[in-house]
């Protein structure tokens, strides 16, 4: 193994800015490997899920203005990820923040606004609260019956760098 120094001369030249299609040609490698989280988007029907989620988080409005919510069914798409790869809300928002494949299957664009981890805590409670979520994930899941596949979850793992003192 060389060193540090062999290394760095070693790195290909970086570009001062980001080409005009090196996102696209980013997404497009993601689709020929075949993601799974792509065949799992354009499977279900996720329209189906949307009146019931919408029903369970009426409330009255506080008064005019705020923040617009979240499309119902790009939050229930966070749950299935947090289902799919165990992954806490902390660590879904890293996730969301940082996966392209993630932010695809969602739906979103590099621009558009990402949810926090307090935002995807409160939208499972409130779903949970009013008894909502069993039925969502029962649903989900005779839907992926339906296309003879199951879920099998797996992990992500992350690694947590502390600083100690000497």
């Amino acid at each position: 193994m060389g060193s540090d120094k062999q290394r760095d001369t070693h790195k290909m030249k970086k570009r001062t800015s980001p080409g005009f299609f090196d996102e696209d040609n980013r997404l497009e490698k993601l689709s020929k490997q075949k993601y799974p989280l792509l065949k799992l988007k354009g499977m279900i029907e996720w329209e189906e899920f949307r009146k019931l989620i919408e029903k369970s988080m009426e409330k009255e409005a506080k008064g005019p203005g705020g923040r617009p919510r979240y499309d119902a069914i790009l939050m229930f798409k966070i749950l299935i990820l947090q289902r799919l790869y165990n992954i806490s809300d902390e660590q879904m928002e890293y996730q969301i923040n940082d996966r392209l494949s993630f932010n695809r299957f969602r739906g979103l664009e590099l621009e558009d606004r990402v949810s926090n981890q307090n935002t995807i805590w409160l939208f499972r409670e409130n779903l949970t609260k009013n008894g909502v979520i069993g039925k969502l994930f029962r649903k989900f899941d005779k839907m992926l019956i339906g296309y003879c596949m199951f879920v099998k979850e797996s992990a992500i793992v992350d690694a947590t760098i502390v600083k100690v003192s000497n």
